[in-house]
């Protein structure tokens, strides 16, 4: 998965290929045991973590744009909560993403406009509403997230089916400890 570089096209040089080594055995490069947050570990997380982030958000814009083309990247994630998770509050969906109630209004009202998101009343709670994708926008994001998936298929052909399944539990339990 990494070999050695990053997104920019830096190969790893000796140094760095002994780092990320230590970082799996948690040993500094020379052999001791490194200290808190400056362990080879933590500085390799890090690292990877910063290129994966930064690959994310650019992926993200492009899935954003392929759902509609004046999608805002930002609101690609609500689009997949809702796809997930069915009818929500406004409240509930600011919550999750990390948004203000005016930044959510926002953004659902241009979802609307765009088709892609239909507000009707809670049956439980009169006051509120609940905001699910409206036909268009099902089809639409499940569109993009099939491909999506091809394209991680593809990237990690090579990979044994119990490393994906691995990967995908320890970046289960990272979300989960990123909650708390």
């Amino acid at each position: 998965m990494h070999e050695g570089g990053n997104d920019d096209g830096h190969r790893a040089g000796p140094d760095e290929s002994a780092d990320a080594g230590a970082a799996a055995t948690g040993t500094a490069g020379d052999g001791t045991a490194g200290s808190g947050v400056d362990r080879p570990a933590f500085l390799a997380l890090e690292r990877e973590l910063t290129v994966l982030l930064r690959r994310a958000r650019a992926s993200q814009g492009e899935m954003a744009r392929e759902v509609h083309p004046d999608l805002e990247s930002s609101a690609y994630g609500l689009l997949v909560r809702l796809d997930e998770c069915g009818k929500q509050r406004a409240t509930e969906l600011a919550a999750y993403i990390g948004v203000g109630k005016a930044t959510m209004s926002r953004q659902l009202r241009a979802l609307e406009e765009l088709g892609l998101v239909a507000r009707e009343p809670d049956p439980a709670d009169g006051r509120a509403w609940l905001v699910a994708l409206t036909q268009e926008g099902h089809d639409r994001v499940r569109r993009v997230r099939e491909a999506r998936r091809a394209r991680y298929a593809g990237r990690l052909a090579d990979w044994e089916t119990n490393e994906v399944t691995e990967l995908a539990r320890l970046l289960h339990q990272l979300n989960r400890g990123m909650e708390k």
